[in-house]
């Protein structure tokens, strides 16, 4: 069973992740790494979600990064320090590889850990207000180079040198201005722009977006002749299943289309 401070909630289409650690600003404690996994397999294998939305519970955090608290314990050896690692990498990756669409909505801090699960989500979404940083520097800690690749990904590597470099917090329109979130959004019509795009994605044809998905994010590496081949199934499978009908006939019916993911 996942954390309980990591809570579930679907709402029609979308499949909402909420972390929930108010008193800590939704810090990320080690069994919290530990069963994001499960509920992000969970929300990708539900065929009625279509969509995943991350975001923190309450007001004044996504997340804050992890939990200090637990450094001494889940940190201070090699063998712990790894095992930590590796709960966090699998974290974000679920997230990263997740076959369906992820959606960050960030508001209040966004930082170090918290950061890196919202740049696992294909989109973010921030509110007016929000903080971001990474202050590893200021800590001493090592970064994975995962989580580098995906920050250089997003921002390139001039900006992802600035960020590190400087351990400083910045502000949403210059994080929007180095293509770090999506868009900027009044705190108080946040949960509802979220909302309100996760209905429109979706309403569009499934599989389409899922080789897109696949396609899109090789494009930002070396794809080998595996990843090559599966993108290409995926096309495919767009091109044999029903919704590839259904869409046409919509259209030529001038009414919105009704895609089954099949």
């Amino acid at each position: 069973m996942a954390d309980p401070q990591l809570i579930v909630q679907r709402d029609g289409p979308i499949g909402w992740l909420i972390f929930s650690n108010v008193a800590k600003h939704n810090a990320m404690t080690f069994e919290m790494w530990r069963g994001v996994p499960e509920v992000i397999a969970g929300l990708a294998e539900d065929p009625e979600i279509r969509i995943l939305a991350l975001k923190g519970a309450g007001e004044k955090a996504f997340v804050s990064g992890a939990d200090i608290s637990e450094f001494e314990t889940r940190r201070g050896s090699s063998e712990a320090q790894m095992a930590y690692n590796a709960a966090a990498d699998a974290a974000t990756a679920i997230i990263q590889t997740c076959p369906k669409p992820t959606l960050a909505m960030v508001r209040g801090y966004c930082i170090g850990g918290g950061l890196a699960l919202a740049l696992a989500c294909d989109l973010r979404f921030a509110a007016e207000g929000t903080r971001f940083a990474i202050p590893a520097a200021r800590l001493g800690l090592g970064y994975r180079y995962a989580g580098m690749r995906r920050l250089v990904d997003v921002v390139g590597p001039s900006r992802a040198k600035d960020i590190f470099y400087s351990a400083r917090q910045f502000d949403t329109a210059e994080a929007l201005s180095m293509g770090l979130i999506n868009r900027i959004v009044p705190k108080d019509a946040l949960e509802e722009e979220v909302r309100a795009y996760g209905t429109r994605v979706a309403a569009n044809a499934p599989l389409t977006i899922a080789a897109a998905k696949l396609a899109i994010d090789a494009a930002t590496t070396e794809p080998g002749p595996d990843a090559l081949a599966a993108i290409d199934r995926a096309i495919k499978a767009c091109f044999a299943s029903e919704d590839y009908r259904e869409g046409p006939i919509a259209f030529r019916e001038k009414r919105p289309p009704n895609f089954k993911g099949r």
